[in-house]
């Protein structure tokens, strides 16, 4: 089930909000912790088991912990075995048809059988939130959870389940046993979801389909080329800070306050800034329990450069099991490794266009490699970005261009922070409400008769 259906909108979402508020207090998390495994388990009712073993594994472990917080060998002894565990429960799931697809490549091995393993949805962002909560009871930040319902309403809590952002448990700790609702937080609450809802089904959804259109590298020419992974540019952004705004809103309207996963990543103008700006809470994940651990940047220089490819390998192979991801975070590594010694003092002292210029050119190169899992078919796509071989444009690719130009240009815009300060100023003003209003009604209006008739509606992270 993802939040851009009409199952959600007007049957999950509705009912669950309506029983939610005429529960009494003491009942809301163990009803939020049934109806976010029924929102997991929905097309796949098994998934719901492999859930509560975890939660459960990581229940018992964490309380351990806590009993032998004072013994350190013992409660490090305890955490590498959970940590192990959580490794081995995503590996398995996540990278054993990868690792058994790698092996086969060595001389006499090609005859091995690649498992059929399904791969569990969000499995990725519920493993980390689990190892978070286990390394924060070690290190002292927060007690064990001794309530299963409480700890298992954290893991599976619906909002954030699928696609995040990935919440810490230190984070909600205190949300989870005493939030209070109020008009005010539900009130921003709704206004999250609805931008998230219109970036995911006006803009990113109609961005994909035309990237499906240009993605097969044939007669699109080099300028089709282009815009053709722009629009995969925009899907990306619009398709996972949608969701996430999604995600942050609804937690709101159930009391929660989640953390901010993006902070218009595309006005960058470094790749450093880049990553503090794009999903922001896998950045501080990777930053607090493998960054700092490994030793930051508190070392000699050929140590912090090992220090940033290690966490970029896994920030890469985080995303998918498939050797473009791994490219793909370490192309990033070698670009954040190259800024931090070499090239900031120069882009200090460009023109901030030219900055700005630099920075999106090698993101937008960066998606060619996020998104093509078949290496030959990347490196056909990055050659027809820089050759003339197919022509400039084709007939075919120049009228699904000008077609979606318009919405492009005003996609483009809404990706700096401009369009939001003036909506807010307008709305702020004496009358502003019967504005808000106003745009509140048409984008839900607008996003329903867009669900109807689209045939596309898919979410780019459900498949990490």
């Amino acid at each position: 089930m993802v939040f851009s259906s009409l199952i959600f909108l007007f049957l999950y979402f509705t009912f669950t909000l309506t029983v939610y508020y005429i529960l009494p207090r003491s009942a809301r998390n163990p009803f939020l912790f049934i109806v976010s495994l029924v929102f997991y388990g929905y097309g796949e009712p098994t998934l719901i088991l492999l859930m509560l073993f975890s939660v459960a594994v990581n229940f018992v472990f964490g309380l351990q912990l806590e009993k032998h917080r004072e013994h350190r060998k013992t409660a490090r002894t305890l955490l590498v075995l959970n940590v192990v565990f959580n490794l081995f429960l995503l590996g398995f799931f996540k990278y054993c048809a990868f690792f058994v697809d790698t092996v086969k490549l060595l001389p006499g091995l090609d005859g091995l059988q690649t498992p059929a393993i399904p791969l569990p949805i969000g499995i990725s962002f519920y493993t980390f939130q689990t190892m978070s909560y286990i390394v924060d009871v070690y290190r002292g930040k927060c007690r064990a959870q001794r309530n299963f319902v409480l700890l298992g309403t954290y893991v599976a809590l619906f909002p954030q389940l699928i696609a995040g952002p990935i919440v810490r448990y230190v984070d909600v700790e205190e949300q989870l046993g005493h939030r209070r609702e109020s008009f005010a937080l539900f009130n921003n609450g709704t206004k999250l979801f609805l931008v998230g809802l219109a970036k995911k089904v006006l803009i990113a959804n109609p961005m994909g389909a035309l990237w499906e259109v240009l993605k097969p590298a044939g007669d699109n020419g080099i300028l089709g080329a282009w815009i053709g992974i722009i629009a995969f540019t925009l899907q990306i952004y619009f398709d996972f800070s949608g969701y996430s705004d999604m995600a942050r809103g609804l937690g709101n309207m159930f009391g929660f306050s989640f953390v901010k996963n993006f902070d218009f990543p595309y006005i960058s103008k470094s790749i450093t800034e880049f990553w503090r700006r794009w999903h922001m809470s896998l950045g501080t994940w990777f930053r607090e329990y493998v960054y700092i651990p490994l030793g930051g940047n508190r070392c000699r220089v050929p140590r912090h450069i090992f220090n940033l490819l290690v966490v970029w390998f896994l920030t890469g192979m985080w995303h998918g099991a498939s050797w473009n991801f791994i490219l793909w975070g370490l192309y990033f590594g070698v670009l954040l490794i190259a800024e931090k010694y070499w090239l900031h003092r120069l882009l200090q002292k460009l023109p901030a266009f030219v900055s700005h210029v630099y920075a999106l050119f090698f993101i937008v190169l960066g998606w060619v490699l996020f998104d093509f899992t078949d290496l030959q078919a990347m490196w056909a796509y990055l050659g027809s970005m820089f050759t003339l071989s197919n022509g400039v444009i084709g007939a075919e690719a120049a009228a699904y261009a000008l077609s979606y130009l318009p919405l492009m240009l005003v996609a483009a815009v809404l990706c700096a922070p401009f369009a939001r300060r003036v909506f807010l100023r307008v709305t702020s003003m004496r009358f502003g409400w019967v504005l808000e209003a106003a745009t509140t009604v048409v984008v839900l209006l607008l996003c329903t008769a867009a669900l109807v008739g689209d045939s596309y509606n898919a979410f780019l992270y459900f498949r990490f």
